[in-house]
This record gives C-alpha cells, structure tokens and sequence, in this order.
C-alpha cells in the first residue's frame, strides 16, 4: 500500500460522507439550487480526484516508510482543535482562541513569552475585530461576556 493510495482512500470515504450525509437537504435544480447541491458537487469532484490519486499511486513511496519527523506537531495541532471544540462555547472565541495560541507559539513552536504572548493576544482579538465588528459574523462571546 502506497501512501498516494491510502491519502486517495481517505479522500474517497470523506467524499462518500459528504455525499450520503447531504442527502437530507433539498437538492433543487441547476436554475435553482437547494442546500445539498454545492456539497454534492464538491463531493463528486473530491471523489473523482480522489479516483485518479489511487489509481495513479502505484509510484508513489510505501506506506511502512513514513518517517512521522512532525508527528509531535500534527499531536498538538488535533489536541488544539479538540480542545477549541469543547471551549468556544464556554470561554468564547477570544479566550479559547488566545490560549490555543499561545500554547502553539509558546509550547509547541518554543518562542519566547515576550514574542508568543503579544502574537497569540493581537491574533485572537484582532481576528475577533475584524469577523465579529467589520464582517458581522457572530462568533461566540463565552460566559463571561467577552
């Protein structure tokens, strides 16, 4: 198994998901789209790129020949994600998006306080700003109102 094969695999199965889960919304027509139409379509597309990566993979280097060099960071990336999943809405955005921030910068890149603080806090609340304020966009504001 070549790891063009196994990426191409995965992307099959998303591409089912996607596929079978917008079967509950409303197709509609060309002239008049519903809600299951764009992810249809994107789904048909991922599926049919995703066709010709495992057909195409036979070159591609095996699988057992990984070398997982940014393992550490790809673990700390889903644990970041994990935790914005279950911290939005009780910390909101700013908060959930702050500490993520400064644990990647901080912890996870090793910069220092004095460089990762100022960094995580200009992009939490600045993102903030600009989707929330500018954009109207609501973003989850937490129990504590911030």
């Amino acid at each position: 198994m070549t790891i063009d094969r196994v990426s191409g695999f995965a992307l099959l199965m998303i591409a089912g998901f996607v596929a079978v889960e917008s079967r509950v919304l409303p197709l509609g027509t060309h002239s008049r789209p519903g809600a299951a139409y764009l992810p249809l379509v994107l789904a048909a597309s991922l599926g049919v790129l995703a066709l010709l990566i495992l057909f195409k993979g036979r070159s591609a280097l095996p699988f057992g020949k990984i070398k997982w060099t940014e393992g550490r960071h790809a673990l700390a990336i889903m644990g970041a994600c994990f935790f914005a999943t279950f911290a939005i809405e009780p910390l909101g955005y700013r908060i959930t998006l702050l500490l993520i921030l400064f644990f990647l910068f901080g912890v996870v890149e090793r910069m220092k306080v004095w460089w990762s603080l100022p960094l995580a806090f200009g992009l939490s609340f600045g993102s903030f700003f600009i989707f929330d304020t500018l954009l109207k966009v609501p973003l989850p504001r937490g129990g504590l109102g911030l």
